[in-house]
């Protein structure tokens, strides 16, 4: 398949969103009487392109793209941690700072990106595999019922690792249930975003594939 510029695009918010939320996630803010990392007014928006990566263009091309994020995010994990340990130049009075919202804990990094191919494949996979199922009728079941599952997995694998002796239990499960109402949530209230765009990339694009015979091994990219 030839890459189009519309392509590009879907690939570039996608990578856009998940380093944003990479970078923002050392900010708590407070949703009611729940603590969230800032990263959750964004990273959802990740998932929400990978339906439409996956629906339009399928699982082969959307595994493309989720290793290519997963590279890109390390390129600029590397990168930061690299600027850290330099040493400060003497009229830079902020290396606390920098090392307090940019030097993620070793523990933290590993969590998001286990739960992220976790989370992003298998959003990959139910999507396609209900797309299938449905024969391509009713998206909304595809992009909702996706979420529930790979929500689900992202904050069940993220949080304990992250948090795990950490935070009591009882508090770490009311975190894990927040967070998947709210990403799911998310997902609901912009099916009808992804509607419009996945119709308009469908007809502009011309294609509409569905991963009849598809390798879904996550680790195939050839």
């Amino acid at each position: 398949m030839a890459v189009s510029h519309r392509f590009v695009v879907v690939v570039a918010l996608f990578i856009t969103c998940l380093i944003t939320a990479n970078i923002i996630i050392a900010k708590q803010i407070s949703i009611g009487d729940l603590i969230f990392p800032a990263a959750i007014i964004i990273f959802p928006v990740s998932y929400i392109i990978g339906d439409v990566l996956t629906e339009v263009y399928g699982y082969q091309q959307a595994r493309r793209v989720i290793w290519l994020g997963f590279f890109c995010n390390l390129i600029v994990v590397l990168a930061i941690w690299v600027a850290q340990i330099l040493p400060p130049a003497p009229v830079f009075d902020a290396q606390g700072a920098y090392e307090r919202i940019l030097g993620s804990a070793p523990r933290f990094l590993l969590a998001s990106f286990v739960a992220y191919l976790a989370g992003e494949f298998a959003n990959s996979f139910v999507l396609a595999k209900m797309k299938v199922m449905t024969k391509g009728r009713w998206l909304w079941t595809r992009t909702i019922g996706s979420t529930l599952v790979a929500q689900g997995i992202d904050t069940i694998v993220v949080l304990p690792i992250a948090f795990f002796g950490v935070l009591p239990l009882s508090v770490l499960g009311i975190m894990i249930l927040g967070h998947w109402l709210l990403k799911t949530a998310y997902e609901v209230l912009a099916t009808p975003f992804t509607y419009i765009i996945v119709d308009y990339l469908k007809r502009e694009e011309g294609v509409d594939v569905y991963d009849y015979k598809t390798d879904f091994n996550p680790l195939r990219v050839s």
